[in-house]
Formats: structure tokens, sequence, C-alpha cells
């Protein structure tokens, strides 16, 4: 699941890709418009910019910018250095791994198997999927877009 940090980085991510070339804007301004807490984004926007999806100035005419082009940002990419791995548990992560503790056989476990075939389906739309179509998404085509990844189209 989708946290709120997850959330409110994607909102922000959504505010920035919106700016015009070369603009930048305040933590202050994007929490104002998205009506996220102040203090959370701060941190939010810190981990982004660490991992290198955001870049910030100081002054007058600082702020926060996106680092590259919001087609080469991938979703997937944002949800990870947020929030951690996209599988709905542990043991059926690919890069952070953890045995469950009530398992005898983790190679036949079929709760294992079929969360893995969802952390991979999830993988597929998040990982192919760019903050500029994120930002363009208008709600008429989520469906028909889900369909086309998971159909290999």
């Amino acid at each position: 699941m989708l946290t709120k940090k997850g959330k409110y980085g994607l909102k922000a991510l959504v505010d920035l890709a919106r700016l015009g070339p070369g603009e930048t804007a305040f933590v202050t301004e994007i929490a104002k418009r998205n009506n996220l807490p102040k203090k959370f984004l701060d941190t939010i926007l810190l981990e982004l910019r660490n991992v290198g999806i955001l870049r910030s100035k100081k002054g007058p005419n600082g702020g926060y910018s996106l680092s590259r082009p919001a087609s080469e940002i991938m979703i997937g990419q944002v949800i990870r250095a947020l929030d951690g791995p996209l599988a709905p548990i542990r043991c059926a992560s690919r890069t952070a791994f953890e045995a469950c503790d009530d398992c005898n056989d983790p190679v036949g476990c079929q709760v294992r198997l079929s969360m893995t075939e969802v952390r991979d389906a999830i993988a597929t739309i998040l990982d192919n999927m760019t903050l500029a179509q994120f930002v363009a998404k208008d709600g008429s085509d989520a469906d028909t877009y889900a369909e086309t990844l998971i159909a290999g189209e």
C-alpha cells in the first residue's frame, strides 16, 4: 500500500513537473498548493533530493526543481525511494527479501508465490510509467493504460 509519505511525494513531484523551465518552488508553496504538512514535506523532498530526483537552490530565487525532465523520472523509482520495496509482503520482495517466521517452505509457499505475481504486476506498471505520463493522466484512460501494460502491448 502506498503510504502518506509516498502519496505526498508524488503530489509534490506533480506540482514541480507543472512548473515552467528553470522555475523552482519553495516547500511552503508546494505544501500550500497541495494541502500537505510542510514539516513532513520537508523530509520527503530532502529524501528525493538525496536520491537524485530533485535538486535544490538556496536563496531568494531558490527552491526545489526536478533534477531531470519528468519524462525521465519513473514512478516506480520514486515510490521505492520513499516507501521501499513494491512487494506487498517482505518474502515477495526482490530487494528486501525476508523469510516469514511462520513459513516452513518459502520456495513452495502459495502466499509468497501469489504475492510475487502481485509485485511483478505492480512493478510492470510503475516501472514503465514516467512522471510526465503520471502528470498527464486525467482518469479517463487509467484502465486502458493498465490493461495495455499487463498485456505487454
